[in-house]
């Protein structure tokens, strides 16, 4: 039962104050005991609560999904494993999981319509894992993706014929490693938002990733 089916209800004398209040309390947040779920922020954000997947049991993470999809919101959990989505498979046929991205979405309501044009651009193979996480996070928003994959600046030729496509982007994520060069570069080609994104591949002075980090908040 939504807002306006509450007020309609109190409206004609079908509900109490003190069943409404309760009603609306529950639309807002779900007490689970272990967790406290925000269901609102669907409303508030346009996206719903996303669940880190590390740290749950799958009991926990089936009851958490569960209050979720009652609630008719979609379920992105992040950092998952094949374990949990098997678990989840199960008792939810409309669930994907992305093993590169280690990511997993139980499907509730109809795709999003794609608007926007997110570029992720990823430096190395190695990087790979981070870069999809963000492609995959952003095409649940409801973005349409262009992942640029291993451009990094031992090859800059690589991403000089991505230029026109970057262009055109709303957006664009950089991931990187090692020295963390790549989202300065871009910046200086292109008039458009960049989120740099650092990773820990790398070795020696890269410190896991301690030596990106600096060079993008530079």
């Amino acid at each position: 039962m939504d807002l306006i089916e509450i007020l309609k209800s109190i409206e004609t004398g079908n509900l109490d104050a003190d069943e409404a209040a309760r009603l609306i309390d529950a639309g807002y947040e779900r007490d689970l005991g272990f967790a406290k779920l925000d269901l609102d922020r669907l409303r508030r954000r346009g996206l719903p609560e996303v669940i880190y997947g590390p740290g749950k049991t799958e009991e926990q993470l089936s009851e958490i999904v569960s209050a979720m999809t009652k609630a008719g919101q979609d379920v992105l959990i992040t950092r998952a494993t094949e374990g949990q989505f098997t678990t989840l498979i199960t008792d939810y046929p409309n669930t994907e999981y992305r093993q590169t991205a280690r990511m997993i979405l139980v499907r509730n309501s109809p795709a999003r319509e794609l608007s926007g044009f997110v570029s992720v651009v990823c430096a190395g193979t190695s990087d790979l894992p981070v870069a999809e996480e963000a492609a995959f996070s952003a095409e649940c928003a409801g973005s349409f993706v262009h992942r640029i994959n291993d451009v990094g600046v031992a090859g800059l030729h690589r991403l000089m014929k991505h230029l026109p496509a970057l262009k055109k982007s709303s957006a664009i994520v950089v991931v990187a490693g090692m020295e963390g060069a790549l989202p300065s570069v871009i910046a200086g080609l292109l008039d458009k938002p960049i989120i740099a994104v650092p990773t820990s591949v790398g070795y020696g002075t890269g410190l896991n990733g301690i030596a990106a980090l600096l060079a993008m908040l530079n």
